[in-house]
C-alpha cells in the first residue's frame, strides 16, 4: 500500500488477550501493530474493563480507539476494511455473517471455528469470494513451512501416512492438529474419518474434560493416504506441543516438541538418522505477524490465504466427525458429514452477556 492512500482499517472483536503490546499467541492487536499501513478503528468488548484496558495499552500507537459492547454498532460506526474475531466460538457465525454484510474486505477468526457444522455451512454462505483467515499458527510457521516445502521436494518420497501424537481435545484446540496432519499429506482433500471419544465415565460430573474431549481417529484422504490422530505421547511441559512421524516411500520424518526438533530416517541410509536444520523463530510469535500480511495480500490480490475457507472446513469437519463416528461404534463417515446439526461449545472464551 502506498502512503497516499489510507491505511487499512481493521476493528476487532473479543481483545481480552490484546491488552499488552508484547506479542504472544492470540495477541492479534500485537500482529496487527507489527504490520505498517494497519489503523485498528474500533473494538467490541462485553467486559467494560477489558475495552478501557485495550484503549489505554494502544493509545499511543493508535490514538483514542472507540470501544463498544455492541457489536453490530461497531461495524455500522467504523466500517472497517478488516474483521478481527476473537469471541468465542458460539457468536463466530454470526459475527461472520454481520461482517460481511457490512461490506468488510477480508476476515481473521481464531479458533475453534464454529459449535457446529450447520455453523460451518452457514459461514462458507456468507464468505464467498471475502478472504478468510482461520488462524491456525503452524500455517505460518517457518520451520512448518520448511518442512512442506521439503516434503513437496520428495524428501521421503510420497507420503502415505501421518501419526499425530498428544491429541488434548477433540474441538477447541483439536483443530491444530487435524490441519498440521493435513498440511504436512499435501493438503489431500480426507474422505473419512472413523474414531472414538474418550470415555468420560470415570470423570466427574464438573471436569472440563467433558466439554470437550479428546479421542483417537483415523482418517483416510482422497488419494488413499491415512493419517492417524491420537492422546497418547502428550508433552507433559506448559502450552500444547504436538509430535508428528510422517511416513513416505522412502523414508521417515520424526517431529518432536511441535517440530523444534525434526530428524530425518531415509531407507537408502538406514543407520543414520540426521537432525534437520529448520529455521528458529527469532521474535515472540512470529506467526501472528505473517498471518495479518497474509490477509491484506489476500484482500489486495483477490486471493486466498494460507488457511482460507478450504483448510478451515476440512480441518473442522474432522472434529465434528469423530464425534459421529464414535456415536455410531466407530462406523466410517464420509465427507462432508450428512449430519450436520451437532454442538459441541468447547470451553468458555469470555464475552457473551
Amino acid at each position: 500500500m502506498t502512503q497516499d492512500k489510507p491505511k487499512w482499517r481493521v476493528a476487532i472483536a473479543g481483545c481480552h488477550r490484546m491488552v499488552t503490546q508484547t506479542p504472544g499467541s492470540h495477541n492479534f492487536g500485537a500482529a496487527f501493530h507489527a504490520v505498517p499501513d494497519v489503523q485498528v478503528v474500533g473494538v467490541f468488548d462485553y467486559g467494560g474493563d477489558t475495552r478501557a484496558e485495550f484503549a489505554a495499552c494502544w493509545r499511543d500507537v493508535w490514538g483514542e480507539v472507540p470501544t463498544y459492547d455492541d457489536y453490530e454498532r461497531m461495524l455500522s460506526e467504523t466500517r472497517p476494511d478488516i474483521v478481527c474475531i476473537a469471541t468465542r466460538q458460539t457468536m463466530h457465525a454470526d459475527q461472520i455473517e454481520l461482517a460481511v454484510q457490512s461490506g468488510v474486505h477480508g476476515i481473521l477468526c481464531d479458533k475453534p471455528l464454529v459449535t457446529s457444522l450447520e455453523e460451518l455451512d452457514r459461514i462458507n454462505a456468507a464468505c464467498g469470494d471475502v478472504p478468510l483467515l482461520f488462524a491456525l499458527d503452524r500455517r505460518w510457521s517457518a520451520r512448518y513451512r520448511r518442512l512442506r516445502e521439503q516434503l513437496a521436494d520428495g524428501i521421503i518420497g510420497p507420503v502415505t501416512g501421518v501419526t499425530a501424537y498428544g491429541l488434548s481435545n477433540l474441538i477447541n484446540h483439536g483443530c491444530h492438529w487435524y490441519d498440521s496432519l493435513l498440511a504436512l499429506a499435501g493438503d489431500i482433500a480426507p474422505a473419512w474419518v472413523s474414531g472414538f471419544v474418550q470415555d468420560l465415565s470415570g470423570e466427574p460430573a464438573d471436569s472440563r474434560k467433558r466439554l470437550d474431549p479428546t479421542g483417537r481417529a483415523t482418517i483416510g484422504l482422497s488419494n488413499g493416504a491415512v493419517l492417524y490422530i491420537t492422546p497418547d505421547g502428550a508433552h507433559k511441559g506448559p502450552g500444547l506441543p504436538m509430535s508428528f512421524e510422517v511416513v513416505g516411500e522412502n523414508g521417515r520424518l520424526f517431529l518432536l516438541s511441535d517440530a523444534a526438533e525434526s530428524f530425518l530416517w531415509h531407507e537408502n541410509d538406514p543407520s543414520n538418522i540426521q537432525r534437520l536444520e529448520l529455521p528458529a523463530e527469532t521474535e515472540p510469535w512470529p506467526a501472528g505477524r505473517a498471518m495479518v500480511e497474509d490477509l491484506i495480500n489476500a484482500v489486495e490480490s483477490g486471493g486466498r490465504t494460507a488457511c482460507d475457507a478450504k483448510q478451515a472446513n476440512a480441518a473442522t469437519e474432522i472434529g465434528f466427525a469423530i464425534h459421529l463416528s464414535s456415536k455410531q461404534g466407530g462406523a466410517k463417515i464420509e465427507l462432508p458429514a450428512k449430519t450436520r446439526s451437532l454442538q459441541i461449545k468447547s470451553f468458555d472464551w469470555g464475552n457473551e452477556p
